[in-house]
């Protein structure tokens, strides 16, 4: 792969895969386009190359926040991304943690949905984290830290917020006690960290001890890595489904093996569904 002069992106596949089962890695994060377009054009060179099957393997998928539309005349991109892909000539894709999980209705071709949790969860086992609350840091991750605190076998709280920007969120109001307990914040995605640090002041204030926070995908920007630095947050649990996870009090957990189990299911087409058990050891 290579790029003109002129930006435009090149791709030739130096081995012959004609009839061959295909599965093309690439996170579409930041630069979010560039990533995005390389996908679909190797995908095309792929599908003018006879490959049999073509699974775009997608660890943090991009533009799926734009999965509804909240104001007047603007786009649902995400519903774009996945016709684009289909035009392109995926067969089916494999992601991890979609921001909305109603995305995979967008998509007219099989999609696997794995999650991080089991690795977040067996680093927080390993690492002796205990008596813990989960904490929601909004309602809409309610879901998905419902699923942790079952996991962990603890109690559950959330934090009510109002966005005022793009980059700045006030937190109002705890629901669920965490006074004298640490609390791992669980969330889908982070960018700027506006929203994790603003629940961890709140938190703090209502007397809670050690703030953790856990997330699937890590899209630190400087202003989210410098955030972190200078919050009450001890330590933010993520995963290396984009190479953006790292800074100050970051700790990157690898999810080849994840990845890799879903696509050597994939290809011997056995069920993942086991892959996305989260339940506590022993259930």
């Amino acid at each position: 792969m290579t790029s003109f002069p002129d930006g435009e992106t090149f791709v030739k596949i130096n081995e012959n895969i004609r009839g061959r089962d295909l599965f093309i890695i690439q996170p579409t994060c930041p630069p979010t386009n560039s990533n995005l377009m390389e996908l679909l054009i190797t995908v095309d060179a792929a599908r003018r190359s006879s490959a049999a099957r073509i699974t775009a393997v997608i660890p943090f998928f991009g533009y799926a926040r734009q999965d509804r539309k909240d104001q007047s005349r603007v786009p649902i991109t995400a519903k774009l991304v996945a016709n684009l892909l289909v035009a392109a000539g995926v067969n089916r894709v494999l992601t991890m943690d979609l921001h909305a999980g109603q995305i995979q209705g967008f998509f007219d071709i099989p999609v696997d949905h794995l999650y991080a949790a089991p690795v977040l969860i067996e680093y927080l086992r390993e690492r002796g984290v205990s008596d813990l609350t989960v904490v929601s840091p909004d309602v809409g991750g309610l879901k998905m830290s419902d699923a942790y605190a079952k996991a962990l076998d603890c109690p559950l709280a959330i934090v009510g917020k109002r966005r005022i920007s793009a980059t700045k969120v006030e937190a109002i109001n705890v629901i669920g006690e965490v006074e004298g307990q640490d609390v791992l914040l669980v969330d889908d995605m982070t960018e700027t960290a506006g929203t994790l640090c603003a629940a961890a002041e709140l938190l703090k204030d209502h007397g809670a001890k050690r703030i953790f926070a856990g997330v699937s995908h890590g899209v630190l920007g400087e202003i989210g890595q410098r955030r972190l630095a200078d919050s009450v947050i001890e330590e933010l649990i993520t995963t290396n489904s984009t190479p953006m996870a790292k800074g100050p009090k970051v700790t990157t957990l690898n999810i080849a093996p994840l990845m890799g189990e879903g696509i050597r299911r994939i290809h011997n087409d056995e069920s993942v569904t086991s892959l996305f058990d989260i339940a506590p050891k022993g259930e």
